[in-house]
């Protein structure tokens, strides 16, 4: 029997919280699920430190990328099979891409990214291309094959219908993260009628569309995922936890470039410090390894590696302040100085985070970033975007917003002792 096509003599499922059960019947989605590199995913944190704000936050890619297959699965197999629009042969390649979209993200995922400057997706790429167990399943399919999964997770490949299943401004990617993120959270901000949306679903030539009867459960999904952003993805005490996260490494890093002699050696980092990555390196790395050293750091001989590991394992995190870099930057300058003043570090203790959302787009041919729009079905079978049909969406289009904060140690300038009058100043200074 050909690979492709073989299915499990027994159907399997996965019990799952946001969507009931997850079915599987081909045993190329079986295999993949087994291999060593999509079973990682069960090492990696969906949203990273928001556990330590949202305590049940501890689900991982792993469930979120069985989701999002579940998602794409039920689309081919109960909503476009037999429409003359979809193309069935297309089903094993975009189920594939829904289940390994993500498998390349690596321990805290975007905090670890920025100190490091990788891509996630970059590695998603080279594990489905690379000398891997995913790629000698993929293999086994085709020797093209991997390369088509790999085309659709980048976005360039040919059908752009089967891209926007999975990357769009609707697509099942954020249809599961939202709902998942708000089960685990206990928010009811993600929550929207998923179930209307799927039903109103449409294969078209460029894209998946919706049919202008399902608008107001794409306005709910919308705004929902507005909310999460705002409430729960950009939560301060969270990025708090992340400013430590991405402090910890560049200090690390930055001993590891000196005469520094670490109690224990940053082994499983070394090519990361170096900028020598090879492929194992970044499979082989997970969160478990990372807390790990963390508390290994913490007996550390130098104290601010010491010290932010100690916060991070303990929950010892920043406080923070508003603050606006169109018109405080000369503050923010002062404030450094006199943390060298008062022998605080400002590179590890006083830290400028910015966040940014783009909540909907319309189409920006040519931009950085281009977001293809959500495309409503009417009844004539003509397409109209979204934003000129929906009055909520049309007030959010475009529309990014921004917050700026800045995190630094409060119960350290609240300490008697050295420097009491020059902490005092800087307090006085941070709280205007």
């Amino acid at each position: 029997m050909d690979y492709a096509t073989k299915k499990l003599a027994e159907e399997k499922v996965f019990k799952d919280p946001v969507h009931r059960y997850i079915h599987v019947r081909d045993q190329v989605i079986w295999d993949l699920i087994g291999t060593r590199e999509f079973q990682r995913l069960r090492r990696i944190k969906q949203l990273g430190t928001t556990y330590l704000v949202f305590h049940g936050a501890e689900h991982s890619r792993f469930s979120h990328s069985l989701g999002v297959y579940e998602i794409v699965r039920r689309m081919v197999d109960d909503i476009f099979i037999d429409m003359p629009e979809w193309d069935e042969s297309e089903r094993l390649v975009v189920l594939c891409a829904a289940l390994l979209h993500d498998l390349g993200h690596g321990p805290f995922s975007h905090s670890f990214e920025h100190v490091f400057d990788l891509d996630h997706e970059e590695f998603t790429r080279a594990i489905i291309l690379g000398d891997t167990e995913v790629n000698h399943v993929l293999t086994r399919v085709s020797p093209e094959f991997p390369q088509k999964v790999s085309d659709v997770i980048a976005k360039t490949y040919e059908n752009k219908q089967v891209v926007s299943m999975i990357s769009s401004q609707i697509d099942a990617d954020r249809m599961d993260y939202l709902q998942r993120d708000a089960y685990f959270t206990g928010v009811s901000y993600g929550h929207f009628d998923m179930e209307r949306i799927l039903r109103v679903m449409r294969p078209k030539e460029e894209q998946v569309v919706i049919k202008s009867s399902g608008m107001h459960a794409v306005e709910d999904y919308i705004m929902s995922r507005y909310q999460m952003y705002w409430q729960v993805y950009f939560h301060p005490v969270s990025r708090s936890a992340e400013v430590i996260l991405t402090k910890i490494l560049h200090r690390a890093k930055d001993l590891s470039q000196g005469n520094y002699q670490f109690k224990q050696d940053p082994t499983h980092f070394m090519a990361f410090f170096q900028n020598n990555i090879e492929l194992e390196d970044y499979i082989a790395l997970d969160e478990n390894i990372l807390l790990t050293y963390f508390q290994m750091w913490m007996q550390e001989s130098d104290p601010i590696l010491s010290d932010l590991s100690r916060r991070f394992i303990n929950r010892k995190l920043f406080k923070y302040i508003e603050f606006d870099p169109a018109n405080e930057y000369e503050k923010l300058s002062d404030l450094k100085e006199l943390f060298y003043q008062a022998g605080i570090d400002p590179k590890y203790y006083l830290v400028h985070d910015s966040i940014s959302d783009l909540p909907y787009d319309f189409y920006r041919p040519g931009e950085e970033e281009e977001r293809v729009p959500i495309q409503l079905l009417m009844p004539n079978g003509k397409t109209r975007e979204l934003s000129r049909c929906s009055e909520i969406v049309e007030a959010i289009s475009g529309k990014r917003r921004s917050d700026h904060k800045l995190y630094f140690p409060e119960e350290v300038l609240l300490q008697d002792g050295t420097q009491k009058t020059l902490k005092k100043q800087i307090l006085k200074v941070l709280r205007g």
